[in-house]
């Protein structure tokens, strides 16, 4: 099931005030008719009981009008001139109204969809709403990245809502049924981000999205447990976080150096301080050594791999390289943050 982001009142709760809206207009009919009982005559000459001006504000309000009951009275005459009248047409346009509201909203949501797959081009799938899966979606946001271009993928009703209120179209169901992910558009995607609380919810996804796209979309897994790295590694996922390892290691080194754990969440937050970033080399830095650059390079990536700047051996810029490299909060120059 697909959820976009909510922009207008629910069908079942729009039907729910026109249910209460019709029954509220039921009873002021009865009670006004109550009170004027006399002014009827029923075809059994015994007066009027509160059911039976139930019974005839029903019928009437329904347009039904059997005609057993009949208002004689002068009083009665105006009050269903007045009033009786108006609240049968107001009574109608409730109901007919409701059956329209129900079907608009349903073609709306129809329109909606499809006008949402024509444009949806290199999105991003999120497996999974909760803490990591949150936060890697923060992180995006930091980076520029366009929000309508997310997708996440939660069979957590909680997490559904979360991520709709959000503003993130949603794919209800789980993510490691090819259906679902075929509903994400996963062929057509840039990358998986598979931020699952089981490791083994993360394997099975793994496997599901190299199935369907064939190896060709990128995917970023993270797990719990380290002893899982490898078996993700092996599913087919390109890039394999673990989560308690690396909450180890920045606790350690909390502990033994607490100044650099500063630094380094410095450089994992956009927009403050010091900021890690990546960018194409320049046709005018092809040849020449990294260190001798203006910006402070920290790694460079060649064919996917991360080429060691320290050492005795020399490493130049070639064509096609990506420069890993320490950007401040003055922009300069402009990059890729990470």
């Amino acid at each position: 099931m697909i959820h976009l982001p909510l922009v207008r009142q629910g069908p079942l709760k729009a039907l729910g005030a026109r249910l209460a809206m019709a029954f509220a207009l039921v009873v002021v009919t009865v009670a006004i008719i109550y009170i004027d009982r006399d002014g009827y005559r029923d075809v059994n000459e015994d007066g009027l009981t509160l059911l039976d001006c139930a019974y005839y504000a029903v019928v009437t309000l329904s347009t039904t009008g059997y005609g057993d009951i009949t208002p004689t009275s002068p009083s009665a005459r105006l009050v269903n001139v007045l009033f009786i009248t108006p609240a049968r047409v107001l009574f109608l346009i409730i109901l007919v109204g409701t059956t329209l509201e129900v079907l608009t909203d349903q073609y709306r949501k129809g329109l909606r969809v499809s006008r949402w797959r024509r444009k949806l081009k290199d999105h991003i799938i999120i497996c999974g709403y909760g803490t990591k899966g949150r936060a890697a979606v923060a992180a995006l946001l930091e980076t520029g990245y366009d929000k309508a271009r997310i997708v996440i993928v939660e069979n957590r009703e909680a997490g559904v809502r979360q991520a709709q209120a959000s503003g993130f179209v949603v794919i209800e169901g789980d993510a490691t049924r090819s259906a679902v992910l075929n509903e994400a558009d996963v062929k057509n995607c840039k990358s998986v981000i598979i931020a699952t609380d089981r490791d083994e919810a993360s394997v099975l996804i793994t496997l599901t999205v190299r199935q369907l796209t064939a190896g060709q979309v990128r995917i970023i897994a993270a797990v719990r447990e380290q002893e899982n790295a490898a078996l993700l590694k092996q599913s087919g996922a390109h890039h394999v976080i673990v989560s308690s390892s690396t909450a180890g290691r920045l606790l350690g080194l909390t502990t033994t150096a607490p100044p650099l754990i500063d630094v380094v969440e410095d450089l994992l937050t956009p927009g403050q301080g010091m900021a890690l970033a990546m960018r194409s080399a320049e046709r005018a830095e092809v040849g020449r050594n990294p260190r001798e650059l203006l910006t402070l390079v920290v790694a460079l990536i060649r064919r996917g791999k991360v080429l060691p700047l320290g050492g005795e051996q020399a490493v130049t810029i070639e064509t096609g390289d990506l420069l890993v490299y320490i950007r401040d909060d003055e922009g300069v120059p402009s990059g890729i943050t990470v």
